[in-house]
């Protein structure tokens, strides 16, 4: 948490407040947000740079600059971005800040605020991305970004060990999702958590693919999820509501709400807290 919708919410309010913006000063609290690189690095290869753009790849933040080089921030479990006023009362564990100027716009700031310090910031260059970037490098299919279909599915399940839930978590074969939309779109599409993938037939795969297009597209026009033990909300402080939409997930113990029949089992599925209606879902 926060998974691809929360990121790609935040995506969307990078774009609209801080592309196209200069970022003319930058504070590094915490080094452990900037322990990729440095403090001294990610001051100079932000200070004095234009954002021009601001996109996603699974759960990364990614920020080309007018310097050629690429601004990387991952929120990892309790990071938040906040776009902010100049002098606003900065909440406790804020570690980066950005000063941010615009002709057109009056001077703000961006605040990485990240009370667990597992989130990180960095600036890289594009191309050495496979050296100074690995795990970016390396990420799976994003549904929502990249050619993505039943079929493409399947061919990512080929030989594939282990269970379904496990490698839907797997960010090496799909970019990502996480624990929370894991469980809604296998809820979903009416699959138990540790059915094999490799065993599933074309049907189930369409069925499947449909579950993680439409739960991922439902979560981002939500803004997201935001839960009572997590930090997540958009760059203006605003909090989703996608988690008033969710099926099993957080619910166990309780009835089913979709067939009305069956009782939300939890158990412990690819190391991680799993719930899933035991009629629904075979």
């Amino acid at each position: 948490m926060p998974e691809l919708p929360e990121v790609e919410t935040v995506r969307r309010g990078l774009e609209q407040c801080v592309v196209g913006r200069k970022i003319v000063k930058v504070e590094v609290g915490r080094e452990r947000t900037v322990r990729r690189t440095s403090r001294e690095a990610l001051i100079d290869g932000l200070t004095g740079v234009k954002i021009i753009s601001a996109t996603r790849r699974g759960k990364y933040l990614l920020c080309d600059l007018d310097s050629g080089q690429r601004l990387m921030m991952h929120l990892r479990m309790s990071g938040r971005l906040i776009i902010a006023e100049p002098g606003a009362q900065r909440p406790p564990h804020t570690h980066v800040v950005m000063h941010l100027v615009n002709a057109e716009s009056p001077e703000s700031e961006l605040w990485f605020v990240d009370p667990r310090t597992f989130g990180e910031v960095v600036v890289f260059d594009p191309d050495k991305i496979k050296t100074q970037m690995p795990d970016l490098a390396n990420l799976g299919v994003d549904p929502l970004i990249d050619e993505f279909s039943p079929e493409i599915l399947r061919d990512l399940f080929k030989d594939r060990r282990g269970n379904l839930k496990a490698l839907l978590l797997n960010q090496h074969v799909v970019a990502g999702i996480g624990n929370i939309y894991a469980d809604e779109i296998l809820h979903l599409a009416k699959l138990r958590p540790d059915r094999l993938p490799s065993r599933l037939t074309s049907t189930t795969l369409v069925r499947l693919h449909a579950a993680i297009v439409e739960v991922l597209n439902q979560a981002v026009m939500a803004g997201g999820s935001t839960l009572k033990d997590t930090q997540y909300v958009d760059l203006e402080g605003q909090t989703g509501s996608f988690q008033d939409e969710h099926r099993v997930y957080g619910r166990g113990g309780l009835s089913c709400l979709t067939c009305g029949k069956g009782r939300i089992l939890m158990t412990v599925v690819a190391g991680r807290t799993t719930c899933y209606c035991s009629k629904c879902q075979h």
